[in-house]
């Protein structure tokens, strides 16, 4: 008899609830995982790609509520691998804007769907809160916007920990020098979708000398390059008889090295004409040649950089000269010259389109 009366009294407890639980909120978390001390987005490491798949779908279904800011999307940045709070702040705040860049591009989403915190320790991970109503309109939702669901810190705790075993395996593997061998080639590839970028670069070098320079560079991958850039001018003066003019195309293919991708080497070819009538006897013919790159990128802004680089190597110059004689060019002999050194510097101005 006391068994059944704890049952009743248990059952009518529970239909009292129900309303509760049914106009109560579902709150899903996503976790998002970073190798230590590294910002980029990796989709394939730690499972991040099935974590973005399931918060691609559930933003699918809840798109409008959440353009409309009825249903805030809370993104969290953590960075723990780092020497200061300063720098596991910025890298923490980066990875934010990594995984928010990814829903605005794939769901049109736009910032202001996003409420983003970024915090000094707790891992090395970012993660996405979603709550949904399930007993409640858009209107309803929209009065409580600064509601908190008290479960959000355990359950922030919980992913962080899930997260820990693998963390700490790849933190101990980067302090020995083979993080690259931990992600792979494969999540390296696979995060071209974000990391690959066309520029138009200008070196600024050639524009002092009054040579316009232009051109561009596509990153096939976060460690390979390849880049045009062409050169072009013609100046005469002293009522003609001295002469200025070059055309040059300069391809490269680049290797970028290190974490931060900054550093490269790479290799270039050149070709291109040249008329050049500076004293009484005048130049024009061909040039080709090429050699081995090597620069580095200084970060100017988000979207601007300076490329400091130098090429050594060969270049090869097969040319007639001539004179001027009433205005007329007369040939006078021809000649090869071969030149082993410098044959490119450049002080480039790199502007990412996208």
């Amino acid at each position: 008899m006391t068994d059944l009366r704890k049952w009743i009294l248990t059952a009518l407890v529970s239909l009292l609830l129900l309303p509760a639980w049914a106009g109560g909120r579902a709150d899903t978390t996503y976790t998002f995982r970073f190798v230590p001390g590294d910002d980029m987005f990796y989709v394939p490491f730690g499972g991040n790609d099935r974590e973005l798949a399931r918060l691609l779908e559930c933003v699918r279904r809840n798109r409008d509520a959440i353009l409309g800011g009825s249903l805030p999307l809370y993104v969290d940045g953590y960075c723990d691998s780092l020497d200061s709070e300063k720098e596991n702040l910025c890298v923490a705040a980066v990875r934010s804007n990594r995984v928010k860049s990814e829903l605005i591009v794939r769901q049109g989403l736009t910032e202001d769907c996003f409420v983003t915190e970024n915090h000094s320790g707790g891992g090395d991970c970012v993660t996405v809160r979603i709550v949904i109503p399930t007993g409640r309109d858009d209107a309803e939702e929209a009065r409580c916007p600064a509601e908190r669901d008290v479960r959000r810190p355990e359950r922030e705790r919980d992913a962080r920990e899930q997260a820990e075993p693998e963390r700490a395996g790849a933190e101990e593997q980067a302090r020995a020098g083979n993080v690259a061998e931990t992600v792979g080639p494969a999540a390296e590839e696979a995060s071209v979708a974000d990391s690959r970028a066309l520029s138009l670069r200008a070196n600024l070098l050639r524009w002092a000398t009054l040579t316009p320079d232009i051109g561009l560079e596509w990153r096939v991958t976060p460690s390979v390059g390849v880049a045009v850039n062409g050169s072009w001018t013609s100046w005469s003066w002293s009522g003609a008889g001295r002469r200025y003019a070059l055309w040059e195309v300069a391809p490269e293919l680049r290797w970028y090295l290190g974490r931060e991708k900054r550093a490269y080497l790479g290799a270039m070819f050149k070709a291109g004409q040249f008329n050049h009538k500076l004293s009484a006897t005048g130049r024009q013919g061909d040039l080709t040649g090429g050699g081995i790159t090597g620069g580095c990128l200084l970060p100017l802004a988000k979207a601007l950089s300076l490329d400091f680089s130098l090429a050594l190597g060969c270049l090869r110059a097969d040319y007639e000269k001539y004179t001027v004689v009433d205005g007329v060019r007369v040939r006078a002999g021809k000649g090869t010259k071969n030149w082993w050194g410098p044959v490119n510097a450049g002080v480039t101005l790199v502007w990412r389109l996208f």
